[in-house]
């Protein structure tokens, strides 16, 4: 069975950056949400890239998954169990959707460093 993963927006902008440690992550079954490509848009546009926003929007949404409700009001209940930790709605949303999809939510942010079923690259 091939590696599937869950990439957060953190993990797009490795692999956009070319980061070595991310290259293991390049194959496998790769899924993500219109709101980390979002946050991704806004990071480009942010640094200047304007063209490499629309493109890389455009190129991830083959990897796209939709958002269940259930997805949402459990992603609401991680954020309020772990409130103490900064973890924005859309790491939330990703991570829960990682374990619906029996998949490793692939990130650098530390907040998810301890967490299972986290695969964790800096």
């Amino acid at each position: 069975m091939e590696a599937a993963y869950f990439l957060d927006t953190y993990a797009l902008i490795e692999l956009l950056r070319k980061n070595p440690c991310y290259k293991p992550y390049r194959k496998g079954k790769l899924i993500t949400t219109r709101l980390n490509l979002m946050e991704l848009h806004y990071f480009l546009l942010r640094n200047g890239w304007k063209k490499e926003a629309d493109f890389y929007y455009h190129y991830f949404l083959k990897i796209v998954v939709e958002i269940t409700d259930d997805d949402f009001k459990k992603a609401s209940g991680l954020r309020f169990a772990f409130k103490k930790r900064n973890i924005s709605y859309i790491d939330c949303l990703g991570y829960v959707i990682a374990q619906s999809r029996r998949m490793k939510f692939l990130t650098g942010d530390k907040e998810f460093k301890d967490l299972e079923n986290v695969e964790f690259v800096k």
